[in-house]
């Protein structure tokens, strides 16, 4: 059976289920625990014979041989067991609980599973299966996944302009269903960019990428979309960790970071008070490695990240706009950034591109360096894809090709070899211009929010944007502003 007839079945199977009230997210869940299993059962017959560590009252089998009410009972108990249990198996079972509730429909699943065998695909096949499901998910704005989901267009780029080197190694502090990593991945594999000799494999496959994923389901997705794309072992240690990344200094430092953090300004905790009410609370963060204490989550992973990072790592992270200008200690980790790593470049990110609404974002590129007195970073160059650009997520998605001109700005075979392609007189539309560290301690809080191009929709009333596109945008802001006037109102209690 070829790729697309595989696929097929799978969305029109997802199509039957959803009659019954099944999302996209639980679909996906319930497919990741059956394959998972599928192929740990493969991988446990000849010829790989390879001892996976599912029980036998708990493997394929035992679910494959039931049906009715039997398999309803059977599939509780096989997913309670295996979530018990080490390495990634445990992870991707984690907190595992059947959504599908008709035991025939579950049967029905089973045997569309049953009836591949998955170790034999291609990963590329497997991969392009689930990569799918993810983005449907991301789309199925109920569910709130788009939040773990970063346009892959953004992240081919981010890749494409930091060039990973074979045995180099690569983590995500908040890596969500795994994006980053499998670009990097397909980087690393391309033959146009690297010939991978076996060791090279052996290490790309086990040893280069680790991540953090806070939120269970998320993070059994990302074991899934990794595993499928041949990184990991079936029966090895898990590569992305449940716990909070900001909670302890790193216990290892890497060569490169590829991030986008969650979303949400402050971090909190829930707690019930003395009337047995909730409340929140503010969640900072006391750690000797920082240089600021705060509770806003972002400046917290950009000082976490700098610690993550070799004396010769690198690092491209998304952060939204209150990371350039807030005052306080976000001024403080903005100048500590500029003295203890090169933050040689900003990509100013368009709204419309990410599935939570009104969202200002740009991509700080730094690579870190040893102490000394004098501050490393002396030139920032900056790249406004913001003014005048419109994007909506279904008619006018971003594509790598709209990015392509920022990355030959970027020049990642030489990024000291670079022309602004700026000027006052000749071209003031440029959007690629260079301002130097003192440029930036001059300004009010050190603020990195820097853009000089005119709003054309303010003067070119010929040329506007589509009506739909405006309202979107207008709808953008309007949430943007009532998420700012929240956070006061937080503040404020």
């Amino acid at each position: 059976m070829n790729t697309q007839s595989i696929i097929s079945k799978v969305w029109s199977f997802c199509t039957t289920l959803r009659d019954d009230g099944v999302g996209y997210g639980d679909y996906l869940t319930q497919i990741t625990y059956l394959i998972f299993l599928k192929m740990a059962d493969e991988y446990s017959k000849p010829p790989y014979n390879r001892d996976v560590g599912v029980p036998e009252e708990y493997n394929w089998k035992s679910i494959k041989s039931e049906s009715g009410a039997a398999l309803e009972v059977q599939y509780v108990s096989v997913l309670r067991e295996l979530g018990q249990q080490q390495g990634m198996l445990g992870q991707i079972f984690t907190k595992a609980q059947n959504q599908i509730q008709d035991p025939a429909k579950l049967k029905r699943l089973i045997d569309m599973i049953d009836g591949e065998k998955w170790v034999m695909l291609g990963a590329d096949v497997k991969g392009n299966i689930y990569e799918g499901l993810l983005e449907r998910n991301a789309e199925d704005t109920k569910s709130g996944a788009g939040q773990y989901f970063t346009p892959r267009a953004l992240i081919s780029t981010m890749v494409k302009c930091m060039k990973p080197q074979p045995k180099q190694t690569i983590a995500d502090p908040a890596c969500g269903t795994g994006g980053f990593f499998l670009s990097a991945y397909d980087y690393l594999t391309d033959k146009n960019n690297y010939q991978l000799d076996k060791e090279d494999k052996a290490f790309l496959k086990n040893e280069t990428f680790f991540g953090n994923e806070i939120v269970a389901n998320t993070r059994r997705l990302c074991l899934m979309n990794m595993f499928l794309h041949n990184i990991g072992e079936i029966d090895g240690k898990s590569l992305v960790s449940g716990d909070d990344a900001l909670i302890a200094q790193p216990s290892k430092t890497v060569d490169m970071v590829l991030a986008n953090p969650p979303f949400g300004k402050k971090s909190s905790m829930t707690f019930t008070n003395e009337e047995g009410e909730q409340e929140t609370d503010d969640l900072t963060y006391n750690r000797q490695d920082f240089w600021a204490t705060t509770s806003n989550k972002q400046v917290n992973f950009v000082q976490h990240i700098r610690s993550m990072l070799k004396t010769t790592g690198r690092a491209a992270v998304v952060l939204p706009d209150n990371v350039l200008f807030e005052g306080g200690a976000g001024e403080t980790v903005r100048k500590k950034l500029m003295e203890s790593t090169e933050l040689h470049t900003i990509l100013r990110l368009p709204t419309g591109i990410f599935y939570a609404n009104g969202v200002k974002a740009n991509v700080l590129f730094f690579d870190n360096k040893p102490a000394q007195k004098d501050a490393w970073t002396k030139d920032i160059w900056i790249y406004d894809y913001r003014t005048n650009v419109h994007h909506t997520l279904k008619k006018k998605p971003m594509t790598m090709d709209h990015l392509e001109d920022f990355v030959k700005c970027y020049n990642p075979d030489n990024r000291y070899d670079r022309t602004e392609t700026w000027n006052e007189e000749t071209n003031p539309d440029g959007r690629w211009r260079k301002y130097t560290h003192e440029d930036v301690l001059a300004r009010d809080k050190t603020s990195l929010d820097i853009f000089w191009l005119k709003d054309k929709s303010l003067t070119d009333l010929e040329n506007l944007p589509e009506p739909d596109e405006l309202a979107e945008e207008i709808i953008e802001n309007m949430e943007a502003g009532l998420d700012s006037f929240r956070q006061v109102l937080s503040a404020l209690k």
